[in-house]
C-alpha cells in the first residue's frame, strides 16, 4: 500500500467543499497524513487590453485573494479538525497551480471536487478536475456533488 503523508485538498470554497474536506480528513486520519488545503484565485491578466487598466485588474485580484485567504483560514479551522492542516491561496489557472503545488510540496495525493458539468457548460467552462486527473503523476480522488 502506498504511503500517503501529504495530501493536497483543492477547494473552490463552495458548499460542496465541506464534503471534499470530509474525504481529505478521513484519508489523512487513516494514513496520519497532513493536508494542504488550496484555493486557486483566478488570474485575470487575460483581460488586460480590453480597455480595463492593468492596475484595476491587479486591485480586483488582490481583493479576491485577500478575501479568499480569510475565508480559507475560517474553512480550515472549521473543517480540518483532528488532522494537521493548513490553507493556502494561490493565484493563476487552477489546474496548473494545483499541479505545481503538488509537485513543489512533494504531495502523495490530490483530493478535489468536481462540478460534474456536462454538455455546453463543460465546453464553455472546461474541467479543472479533468485536466488534473489527466496530468497528475500522483493519485487524484474527485468528489462529485450529491
Amino acid at each position: 500500500m502506498q504511503n500517503i503523508k501529504k495530501i493536497i485538498c483543492a477547494l473552490d470554497l463552495s458548499q460542496h467543499s465541506a464534503l471534499v474536506a470530509d474525504y481529505a480528513v478521513t484519508i489523512a486520519k487513516a494514513f496520519d497524513a497532513e493536508v494542504l488545503a488550496v484555493y486557486a484565485a483566478p488570474a485575470l491578466t487575460q483581460y488586460v487590453g480590453f480597455h480595463v487598466p492593468p492596475s484595476s485588474i491587479e486591485n480586483f485580484v488582490g481583493e479576491i485573494v485577500t478575501g479568499a485567504e480569510k475565508t480559507m483560514q475560517e474553512f480550515v479551522a472549521a473543517h480540518f479538525q483532528g488532522v494537521k492542516a493548513m490553507g493556502r491561496v494561490v493565484n493563476g489557472y487552477a489546474a496548473e497551480e494545483i499541479l505545481g503545488l503538488a509537485e513543489s510540496e512533494n504531495a502523495d495525493m490530490i483530493i478535489m471536487g468536481t462540478h460534474g458539468r456536462k454538455g455546453i457548460d463543460r465546453i464553455l467552462f472546461g474541467s479543472v478536475a479533468e485536466k488534473i486527473v489527466k496530468s497528475s503523476p500522483i493519485p487524484v480522488m474527485t468528489i462529485r456533488p450529491a
